[in-house]
């Protein structure tokens, strides 16, 4: 059985009056039309923060101070392993644009169950609301 591949992956939990920032992957990414913490893969020879800050500016167009990790959930997808490290964050700046994101919201945590997260953000999001 061949090992498969783990991809790191970082996301953002940035909190505004007691509402989150979600995103909605595009119609033609994988798992798409999926909602999740804004973020994404980290490149070599970058760090979570550069990481964290490239993609948020990249999706919407903002820039985020990035704070402490705050959870960290590995889930094992069909062809790969994604290890997502979730990360306290601010706006720095920027009002959102969706640039590479179907859409934006800000919800509270009660009103997440109404939104289908992608697994790997699902599992860190029970950790992060300690329901697991």
């Amino acid at each position: 059985m061949s090992t498969l591949r783990t991809v790191r992956v970082v996301a953002a939990v940035l909190e505004k009056d007691g509402r989150y920032l979600i995103t909605q992957r595009r119609a033609t990414a994988v798992l798409a039309m999926m909602w999740e913490f804004p973020g994404g893969r980290v490149e070599e020879g970058e760090t979570d923060g550069q990481a964290l800050k490239r993609e948020v500016r990249h999706r919407l167009g903002a820039e985020i101070v990035v704070g402490k990790l705050i959870s960290f959930v590995s889930h094992p997808y069909e062809h790969y392993i994604v290890d997502l490290f979730l990360y306290e964050c601010t706006l720095a700046s920027g009002t959102l644009e969706a640039r590479n994101v179907n859409a934006f919201k800000w919800v509270t945590s009660a009103e997440f169950d109404q939104y289908p997260f992608t697994p790997a953000d699902e599992a860190s999001m029970n950790k992060l609301l300690g329901m697991s």
